[in-house]
This record gives C-alpha cells, structure tokens and sequence, in this order.
C-alpha cells in the first residue's frame, strides 16, 4: 500500500518534530527546579512503584545496572531518594523517595500539568482526549512500555539523545 506523504510531513515526521519540541521545553521548564528529564522519570517512577530494587528499576527503565548505580547515587547525594535494605533478601537495596523528593516530585507534577496545557492548548478538551487515546495506541502497538521514555538507555553512556525528556 503506497501513501502520499505531503510535503511538510507526513504523522510519523510531525511526532518527531513535536517530541524533540516538547522534549527541550520540558527539560528547561524542569531546570528551574532542579532537575533533568532522566531524574524526572525516576522520581516519578518511585512514587510509583516505591521499594524496588535497583536491579529491577534498572530493569524497567531499560537502562544497564552499571549506569543505574552511579544515577541513583546522584539522586541520593541529593537527598532526594534512600537506599533501604530489602527485608526479602537483605543483599538488595529498596529504593525510595524521601520527604525532600516526594516535595520535589509535587513542585515535578506542577510542572508537568503546565508543560502539557502549553503544548496541547491549541486543542479543545475534546481534542485533547481524542489525541492522547490515538498517541496511546500507537505506542501500545509499537511495543513500548507506559510511562517509560525509552531515552532511559542511553543515560550515563555518553551518547547524544536529543529527545531524553520525561513528561508527566
């Protein structure tokens, strides 16, 4: 089946030309907080999913354990997150917020709610919905897991990734 693409691009180009878009809005609207897009992610991830190991936040966010180490660490230093013993098996460590992160994550979420009325508001609520729905089925379809950016591979490699932001 051949499809005309037009001229300016066809949905697979507009994607891409948003993400890059909202990925460096969102990673200046975080600065102002503190934070990058990466950290975002797992801040918002342990709120979520509280108690995990590193092996298994490593694992979630498709990222090597060897750059998760040094990631987490940051965050601890911080104050942001703790390492806990797990109570299972006592050779794990159970990774959680603290007050400070979970005040962070607060201030994160605010600026998520604004960052997705800025680049949405060209959309009525109806609108809104209907794209949201449409954007989720196709990433459902292409295989990709809910509410992890899949720049979360790269991080701590040393490699360019232009569209590194994690969004609310």
């Amino acid at each position: 089946m051949r499809m005309d693409i037009p001229a300016r691009g066809g949905a697979a180009f507009l994607l891409a030309q948003l993400g890059a878009h909202a990925a460096t809005a969102f990673a200046e609207r975080i600065s102002a907080i503190g934070l990058t897009p990466p950290q975002a992610g797992l801040l918002r991830l342990l709120a979520t999913e509280p108690g995990r190991s590193q092996r298994e936040l490593a694992d979630r966010l498709g990222m090597p354990p060897s750059r998760f180490v040094p990631f987490a660490d940051e965050l601890e230093g911080r104050g942001l997150i703790e390492r806990r013993r797990n109570a299972g098996d006592r050779r794990l460590y159970a990774l959680h917020l603290t007050e400070q992160g979970t005040a962070l994550l607060g201030e994160l979420q605010q600026a998520g709610r604004a960052h997705e009325e800025q680049i949405c508001r060209g959309l009525s609520p109806e609108e809104h919905r209907q794209l949201t729905a449409l954007l989720r089925q196709v990433a459902e379809e292409q295989g990709l897991t809910p509410g992890v950016h899949p720049g979360f591979r790269t991080v701590g490699s040393g490699e360019a990734n232009p569209t590194s932001s994690f969004n609310s």
